[in-house]
């Protein structure tokens, strides 16, 4: 008899020209797992609108699709969390990259922990070549300057896989809409929130790299200190949020 409490899911996927990688994301889900341990699923991909076939594919494997003419990473998410309908959401790239096998468990730990935000870490465990040297240097400098200006000690401040509770997404307000909205949205989870971040898989991309270097570094550089103005404007009741964690 399955004991495990049972959650509506969201998975969001933003995704650019990604026909292959979306196949291979959807297909990783574990759909029938889920299923059997009582959860409802539901996949939704903020596409922006795509000169392939992602959109058509997307579609062909039972995700719903929201067309998002907006620029931007952080755009695609805002519109997704709006659309989001589960109790739990779930993120990943378009790309195959991350281990959407393991969804499961993670909801699981969230639910056993009383987290509200799970990040999970890719340089744990990434196959060979998965990520350029250049990148892998750009994210340590970005993770080490969190940690100096936030206190928010991860390793891997640009992973793009998290695990979280919907009334996590319905108490903040994010701001950026381009890739500094990984570092806005953990930095605001572990300041504010219970959040931990987990060791992970990161799998070889498929299709085209769309990260700039040394544009989207410099500008998420920039982002870090410019945000601790906004910090404070991050959620909705600081109060209210810093009592119920000194009641856990």
């Amino acid at each position: 008899m399955n004991t495990t409490p049972s959650y509506s899911i969201s998975v969001l996927i933003p995704a650019l020209n990604e026909q292959i990688g979306i196949k291979r994301t959807i297909s990783a889900l574990p759909i029938k797992k889920l299923a059997d341990q009582g959860h409802e699923l539901e996949v939704i991909v903020i596409d922006g609108i795509s000169t392939d076939k992602t959109a058509e594919v997307a579609r062909e494997m039972g995700a719903k699709v929201i067309l998002e003419e907006r620029k931007g990473y952080g755009r695609a998410y805002k519109t997704g969390f709006r659309a989001a309908k589960g109790d739990v959401i779930v993120t990943l790239d378009g790309d195959g990259t991350y281990p959407a096998e393991l969804i499961g468990d993670y909801v699981q730990l969230l639910n056993e922990e009383k987290l509200d935000f799970i990040t999970v870490n890719r340089f744990s465990k990434m196959e060979n070549g998965t990520m350029l040297f250049s990148h892998q240097i750009g994210n340590r400098i970005l993770s080490f300057a969190m940690r100096v200006l936030y206190s928010v000690k991860v390793k891997d401040s640009q992973s793009g896989m998290w695990i979280m509770s919907k009334r996590f997404i319905d108490k903040i307000n994010l701001v950026s809409d381009d890739f500094s909205f990984s570092e806005e949205i953990k930095i605001i989870a572990f300041k504010f929130f219970k959040a931990i971040e987990l060791d992970g898989q990161y799998y070889r991309r498929v299709g085209k790299q769309k990260l700039v270097t040394f544009d989207d570094g410099w500008n998420n550089l920039r982002f870090l200190f410019k945000y601790k103005s906004l910090l404070n404007s991050s959620i909705h009741s600081i109060p209210e949020v810093l009592e119920r964690r000194k009641l856990e």
